[in-house]
């Protein structure tokens, strides 16, 4: 099953877009699961039914990294930490897996995270601690807190209800919240983590009519800070899109501050050999201030490697174990076929012009002789 990039324009889409940027091939199976790299430009994250881990290139176009031995079972997501150096991962094994992608090893795991037999979900917090969703043996929802260097015991464990949704974490890193999203539920519950006890804790629900589908989380920079907006979904219904925002009611005009602390912004800190090298990088951040102005937007060009070219010295294990996976050729005949169609139409434009043109030019002098 290939990947397939696509750029979205500066000004939005003006024509349909009928060709990606680059087409990335190597899973086996369906994909289900992509994630970009939180600091590096251009690496991406895959993951597909086959239960293997793919991490791309994507300026490249090649797989430098396979992990297709590590999951025995389906791969339900994958979370990068905050600077990318490693990545955590929930799978119907009912394991929670931490990976150091770059050198291929578990860094830690735990079995039986939640004993239930539904899925579950982990996702990694700022200060490196994990947050996971599941379910218990007597299927009552459950969230838990743990941390990698020490994953014998949770460091807090809720029983939350009885409904058999998914619990779908999203998480904001500024504030330290975690909104909780139930499949088939018509409600969002939010929890703030902190350093003391009971360390997960309950803040409040969003309760609607209709059950979600499905649910979208914006990034902070498209928030308005001067409506002391906080967070802002996308519920998926049936058949609509519904933005639903939560503000925090302020009598003050002034930016507050405590509400939006600096946050990562879209410029990475490393490029893509940087991290594939072992660099590692926190994210550059931006204040929010005087509200997000997007930059210029940076295309993706993509640069296929010749395959003649030498490789760097030094027998890393990724270049052993991982042949890379080239991308799917991006010359297309059709194309071709479709430029040599629109120059011959250019042309015989010109060609109609020209003689317009001497037309004009006849009809003026005969006009001219008969005024005469």
């Amino acid at each position: 099953c290939p990947l397939q990039v696509w750029q979205i324009p500066e000004n939005g889409l003006t024509l349909s877009l009928t060709e990606p940027v680059v087409v990335l091939e190597g899973h086996s199976k369906r994909v289900g699961i992509v994630a970009w790299h939180p600091t590096a430009r251009n690496v991406l994250l895959s993951a597909g039914c086959d239960n293997a881990i793919i991490i791309w290139n994507v300026g490249t176009g090649e797989a430098l990294i396979n992990l297709d031995d590590m999951h025995v079972d389906m791969i339900y997501n994958v979370s990068w930490n905050r600077n990318g150096s490693l990545i955590c991962t929930a799978s119907k094994d009912k394991k929670v897996r931490v990976i150091d992608p770059r050198k291929q090893e578990i860094v830690a795991e735990k079995e039986k995270t939640h004993e239930g037999a539904r899925p579950m979900r982990a996702i990694f917090l700022a200060d490196g601690n994990i947050f996971t969703t599941g379910f218990s043996r007597m299927s009552e929802r459950q969230l838990a807190l743990w941390n990698p260097k020490n994953m014998e015991e949770p460091i807090a464990l809720h029983e939350m209800d009885t409904s058999n949704g998914v619990l779908l974490p999203f998480y904001d890193p500024d504030t330290n919240i975690i909104y909780l999203c139930g499949k088939g539920d018509s409600s969002i519950r939010y929890f703030e983590i902190t350093d003391e006890s009971p360390y997960v804790h309950y803040l409040n629900t969003f309760s609607s009519k209709e059950p979600q589908r499905g649910m979208g989380f914006m990034p902070k920079r498209g928030l308005d800070v001067n409506k002391c907006e906080i967070a802002r979904f996308f519920k998926l219904h049936e058949r609509k899109c519904e933005p639903i925002i939560m503000t925090v009611p302020r009598k003050s005009d002034l930016f507050q501050d405590d509400l939006y602390p600096d946050t990562a912004g879209p410029e990475a800190a490393l490029e893509a050999e940087e991290w594939f090298e072992g660099k590692n990088a926190d994210p550059l951040l931006i204040s929010l201030k005087h509200g997000y102005i997007p930059g210029k937007n940076r295309d993706l060009k993509v640069v296929k490697k010749n395959i003649l070219d030498n490789k760097p010295a030094g027998n890393k294990k990724s270049d052993l174990i991982n042949a890379p996976k080239k991308a799917a050729d991006a010359s297309n005949p059709q194309n071709d076929a479709k430029l040599d169609e629109i120059l011959k139409e250019l042309k015989s434009i010109k060609d109609t012009i020209s003689n317009q043109d001497e037309r004009i030019s006849k009809l003026e002098q005969q006009m001219a002789k008969i005024a005469d």
